[in-house]
C-alpha cells in the first residue's frame, strides 16, 4: 500500500518523507501562491486558479485570499458558500463544505493527527480524517475544526471557537473546546 493509500484509508502514512505526497503539496502550494498573488480584480483568473486547487468546486463560491491548503484536491466547497481571508485547509483527508457556508476569517480545518509519543512523532507519521460541515452553516471568525469533526447543517459556530467534537444539525456552538449552547428557531429571526 502506498503512503497515498494509507492516508486516504484515514492509516498512519508518512507524511513528511514521502516524496510522491511532498510534490503533492509543493503542486498545492504553487496554485495556492498564484491565487493569492492575483489581483482581487482579476476574476476570471483566480476562478481558473481555484478551479485547479480545489478537488470541487460548486456554482457562485467566493474565496478571498489568502488561502492556504496541502492538496487541495481533497477539498470540497458546495454552490453559494464563502471562505474569508486566512483560510487553512489542511486536506490530508477530504473537508466537505456544504452549500450556502459562511466561513469567517482565519478560518483553519485541520485533519491531520500525529502521534503523541516523539520518536514515533519524528518519523514523520500521521493521520487524517476527514471533517464536514453541513449546508446553511455559519462558521464564526478565527474557528478551528479539529480531525475528524462533522458540524451539522444549519449550524452557527461562535468565534474563536476550538471545536473537536461534531456538532448537530441547527444547533448555536461556541467556545474553547466548542460545546452547543442552544437550537436555533424561529425565535431567533431578525424580521417575523
Amino acid at each position: 500500500m502506498t503512503e497515498r493509500e494509507r492516508m486516504e484509508s484515514g492509516l498512519w502514512y508518512d507524511a513528511n518523507f514521502d516524496e510522491g505526497l511532498r510534490l503533492e503539496r509543493e503542486r498545492a502550494g504553487d496554485l495556492a501562491f498564484e491565487f493569492n498573488s492575483t489581483p482581487p480584480g482579476d476574476t476570471e483568473r483566480r476562478a481558473e486558479l481555484l478551479s485547479r486547487l480545489i478537488g470541487t468546486l460548486g456554482e457562485g463560491v467566493e474565496v478571498l485570499s489568502p488561502l492556504y491548503v496541502d492538496y487541495g484536491r481533497n477539498v470540497s466547497i458546495g454552490d453559494g458558500s464563502f471562505v474569508n481571508h486566512g483560510a487553512y485547509l489542511m486536506d490530508g483527508a477530504a473537508i466537505t463544505i456544504g452549500a450556502h457556508v459562511f466561513i469567517g476569517p482565519n478560518f483553519g480545518a485541520y485533519t491531520a493527527q500525529h502521534p503523541l509519543v516523539a520518536r514515533e512523532r519524528n518519523t514523520g507519521l500521521e493521520r487524517a480524517l476527514p471533517i464536514v460541515i453541513g449546508d446553511d452553516c455559519w462558521i464564526g471568525a478565527n474557528v478551528s475544526i479539529m480531525p475528524g469533526v462533522t458540524i451539522g447543517a444549519g449550524c452557527v459556530v461562535g468565534a474563536g471557537s476550538l471545536v473537536t467534537k461534531d456538532v448537530p444539525a441547527g444547533w448555536l456552538a461556541m467556545g474553547s473546546p466548542c460545546k452547543p449552547v442552544r437550537e436555533i428557531s424561529d425565535e431567533d429571526l431578525i424580521a417575523p
